[in-house]
């Protein structure tokens, strides 16, 4: 799984990095099937003081990719809503691939009792 933390007018410093990755580490660990992370975080220049800091995430799955985005005074909160919100996507992913993975009707044996 490749890891990638990149900063839009914004240098990484190892405390941020290190709070991200402990935040996804909770991911990880209750869903396998990640491939690559791509987070970015960045400092919008805009006239909105109250949404000035934003974090983004791109997330690889096997067979889909899951994108979140929150926005927020502070980038620790910006990347704890964003976490939510990834959190979120992932188990409503992990729900559909296990209702999706049941055997079809046409793959299942005959039952020659009943003739």
């Amino acid at each position: 799984m490749n890891l990638t933390i990149s900063g839009h007018h914004l240098e990484i410093t190892p405390a941020i990095r290190s709070h991200v990755e402990s935040k996804l580490d909770r991911m990880k660990r209750n869903f396998d099937g990640v491939i690559d992370i791509s987070v970015l975080l960045a400092v919008d220049n805009v006239s909105d003081k109250e949404r000035s800091q934003r974090a983004e995430i791109k997330l690889n799955l096997s067979g889909k990719t899951l994108h979140a985005e929150s926005t927020a005074q502070d980038l620790y909160a910006a990347i704890d809503l964003l976490m939510d919100k990834l959190d979120r996507q992932l188990v409503k992913a992990k729900t559909k691939s296990k209702e999706h993975s049941r055997e079809s009707v046409k793959n299942m044996p005959l039952d020659d009792s009943a003739s």
